[in-house]
């Protein structure tokens, strides 16, 4: 088995899927390797590394005073630069703290973004075209109440492709590419009986309009499917002939427990959240004993991934009722402990 990262925002561990991606940023944490501009009445940003505790938890987090001074034109200003971007579809994003509330702005292109610093970590990001990142005080560009002072703290910039921010990907001196993350389990029939049973996730996911899914399949084109699309529930039954899906079953912000139970043949139901959302009408397929004994990220037409998190991903080698699929995926009930409904279940 292949195991991704643990993520533990929130206090609680979750397995993380995230596709490749590059920060194209060369200094990701080390600000004093940025450019420093002022012009007009702003005076050159004053760098402190290694400051402070970051989100790590290590005292790798820079302090940077920035002083604009009175001026209120575009020729005032006091900013820290990364540039050399691909001109493309970019997101900004870094981590940022003060020890007490802060205004700065910051842009990744042409326009200019207001961000109220608080005394806690928070990620900033900014979705644009530009071939480079500024923090810092400018004023003249129409946002009101700029500061002629801030002193902030920052730690993890990143600048990556792509319409949203992906988990911090750290460089040092030269741009670093994070490989796809990858998880998938073999099983046999002594663990997973394919005429019946249950594939049970526990999931949170990027909402990038892509399919993002579990499978329980033959590396081939026979599956069981449970995943995301545009924030609905996706789910899929296909025996290589027969092809079934539903893509309606709106999820939650956060976390969501689902599951596709099915008895070959005869039954299939779809469960999210405590409730029965859809049951699978007409031909049901028929699988027979070793024909889905892999369980994977992706589907069998060759989307190899999962994006998003996930706390738990199981098989049930029986097919369970309705009263312990709405346990399984009920509020308030650990899916570890949902576990022992079955006595026989695979879990990647």
């Amino acid at each position: 088995t292949n195991l991704p990262r643990i993520d533990y925002t929130g206090g609680v561990g979750h397995w993380l899927f995230e596709g490749q991606s590059t920060n194209l940023i060369t200094y990701s944490s080390d600000f004093s390797q940025w450019a420093n501009q002022n012009a007009g009445t702003g005076s050159a940003p004053i760098i402190t590394s290694n400051n402070t505790i970051s989100p790590d938890g290590t005292q790798n987090a820079d302090k940077v005073v920035f002083n604009k001074g009175a001026g209120v034109s575009t020729s005032d200003l006091s900013v820290i630069a990364s540039s050399g971007f691909t001109s493309q579809t970019n997101t900004a994003s870094f981590y940022i703290k003060a020890d007490s509330p802060q205004r700065i702005v910051i842009r990744n292109a042409t326009n200019w973004q207001l961000v109220d610093v608080t005394t806690k970590w928070q990620r900033i990001s900014k979705t644009d075209t530009g071939t480079g990142i500024q923090i810092g005080l400018r004023d003249g560009y129409g946002i009101a109440n700029i500061p002629n002072t801030a002193t902030i703290y920052l730690w993890g910039a990143q600048a990556e492709q792509g319409s949203y921010a992906t988990s911090y990907i750290p460089a040092e001196g030269s741009i670093k590419t994070r490989l796809q993350d990858a998880a998938f389990g073999a099983g046999s029939s002594d663990l997973i009986n394919s005429t019946e049973g249950v594939l049970y996730a526990e999931i949170s996911a990027f909402d990038n309009g892509d399919y993002n899914f579990w499978s329980l399949s033959d590396l081939s084109n026979k599956e069981i499917a449970l995943g995301v699309k545009d924030g609905l529930l996706a789910s899929t039954l296909y025996d290589g002939t027969t092809f079934l899906i539903n893509n309606s079953a709106p999820l939650l912000d956060g976390n969501n427990k689902a599951a596709i139970k099915w008895v070959s043949g005869t039954s299939a139901d779809v469960w999210l959240n405590g409730l029965k959302v859809y049951t699978y009408t007409g031909t049901i397929p028929t699988f027979v004993a070793n024909d889905l004994i892999t369980l994977r990220q992706g589907d069998r037409q060759g989307n190899f991934h999962f994006y998003g998190k996930a706390k738990c991903v199981a098989v049930f080698k029986e097919a369970l009722s309705n009263d312990e699929l709405e346990c399984l995926t009920g509020e308030g009930y650990d899916s570890f402990n949902a576990l022992a409904l079955a006595n026989n279940y695979t879990i990647i």
